[in-house]
């Protein structure tokens, strides 16, 4: 299955807001250097769907805050 997020990095709190079946905003408090935000947004996006980090991943929008990310 792949989502599709907005990430936000350098947030105040971590955050994921469901907007529709496959759009999520994700609000993450790593800032978006060496692919920081981006674990945070796997982990973020793992945690919210109480499954292991491991089964999600990024694969596409590495360097955009514009995301694909694929669950396994």
């Amino acid at each position: 299955m792949r989502l599709f997020i907005t990430a936000k990095p350098r947030a105040k709190q971590e955050e994921v807001v469901q907007i529709d079946a496959t759009h999520f905003k994700v609000s993450v408090k790593e800032p978006p250097v060496d692919g920081r935000a981006n674990e945070g947004v796997e982990r973020a996006m793992a945690a919210f769907l109480n499954i292991p980090p491991s089964d999600v991943r990024v694969v596409s929008g590495h360097t955009s805050k514009k995301k694909v990310i694929e669950i396994l």
